[in-house]
């Protein structure tokens, strides 16, 4: 059943009806339409696919072969030595790489005082009626989502996060969901403007074949992003009418969850760019603790590119893609680092952004699905008792 608390946050003035202007928006509206489906399906309590059965899914373990291939394809290239990569690692200064996982880790503390914030612009707070955890269980949300990102591919950690939340707190999901978009948007601006920023430091006007794409990339996705929020600004109306009355309500909610968050956004941008230029440090530190000659706008822009490639759909958290691509802008003549210390520092890497997020991810998604396993069996005992 539909939870009849809406998030109460203030509804955007609309610029002008859409049903004076333009031309149909059927694409549009279908595609509205078939996420409200999975969203409504999320309102009435019915959890998504487990991540058991998603990760053995065909398309998912397709996308684990792509990855080995492209970074096969890349060591290949690039004519690394395997032990030469291995001495390398082996030399790494612990308590810098240590210093690393730390900064890493204190980014998601960012992230959750952040979201916490974006929720209560739209009316899931204590004032509204809602039960909002403490920061242990933001923590455990995120790194649960994040690691739902790294063992299948298309960001279902997005909808798992929003799950979670609504699972805690009966927050109605499309809000929830509504303010993850608008965090998407709000770190891709923050992305994209500070990694320009990075590649004019770090290569002047004559960026390399590989930070050209990554700009182009990213002003592409940005494009999108924006054009996509301006769709849903400008004919919020005729989208609304075009939907089956079941989706109306979540689409309301969403629409009114995305631009509430969007109003006054600079504090918003302002944590973005903390958190994209911890992004930087972290791996700033991992080529101080291999003794790597790396800056740290270098750092920076490389970390922001890996990120970038994150967002590639065709693997899960760009794995291989991300490996490639750090390795190649590395080795460019302007950062100039050995093939082979190119890859130990994507390595050492990856293992703080990407593996150690499985570790923990599947320990607090374990201990998760025990605990609600307990929940449900302590509530069918207890009437049973009565």
């Amino acid at each position: 059943m539909t939870d009849s608390r809406t998030a109460s946050g203030p509804r955007p003035v609309l610029a002008g009806s859409g049903d004076e202007r333009g031309e149909p928006l059927n694409a549009e509206v279908q595609a509205i339409e078939e996420a409200l489906d999975a969203e409504a399906e999320q309102e009435s309590a019915v959890p998504p696919t487990s991540l058991g059965r998603r990760f053995m899914q065909p398309q998912t373990l397709i996308s684990f072969a792509i990855a080995l291939g492209i970074a096969v394809f890349f060591i290949l290239r690039l004519n690394i030595n395997p032990t030469e990569v291995w001495r390398n690692v082996r030399q790494t200064n612990p308590f810098i790489y240590a210093a690393a996982f730390l900064v890493f880790y204190s980014g998601f503390i960012i992230r959750a005082f952040r979201w916490k914030a974006m929720l209560t612009r739209v009316g899931i707070d204590e004032r509204h009626g809602y039960h909002i955890p403490g920061l242990p269980r933001f923590l455990e949300i995120y790194l649960i989502s994040w690691f739902a990102n790294c063992i299948v591919p298309a960001k279902l950690g997005d909808a798992v996060r929003s799950y979670l939340f609504k699972k805690d707190t009966r927050a109605p999901f499309s809000s929830t969901f509504g303010t993850i978009l608008t965090e998407r948007l709000i770190d891709l601006i923050a992305l994209f403007l500070a990694m320009v920023v990075a590649a004019v430091v770090v290569f002047g006007t004559h960026l390399p074949g590989q930070a050209d794409n990554a700009v182009i990339g990213g002003t592409f996705l940005l494009v999108i992003a924006v054009i996509g929020v301006a769709v849903l600004w400008f004919v919020r109306d005729r989208i609304e009418q075009r939907l089956p009355e079941r989706l109306r309500e979540q689409y309301v909610r969403l629409h009114d969850a995305i631009f509430a968050s969007l109003r006054r956004p600079e504090k918003f941008l302002g944590v973005g760019f903390v958190i994209w230029a911890s992004e930087g440090l972290r791996l700033y530190l991992v080529c101080l603790a291999l003794g790597a000659d790396v800056t740290f706008p270098m750092a920076v822009f490389v970390a922001l590119m890996a990120s970038l490639l994150t967002a590639l759909p065709f693997t899960p958290a760009g794995l291989g893609v991300v490996e490639g691509g750090m390795t190649v802008i590395l080795t460019s003549s302007v950062i100039g680092v050995a093939p082979d210390m190119a890859l130990a520092i994507t390595l050492l890497d990856r293992v703080i952004g990407y593996w150690s997020i499985i570790a923990v991810g599947s320990v607090l998604y374990l201990f998760r699905m025990r605990r609600e396993v307990a929940e449900t069996v302590r509530g069918t005992v207890a009437p049973a008792a009565r």
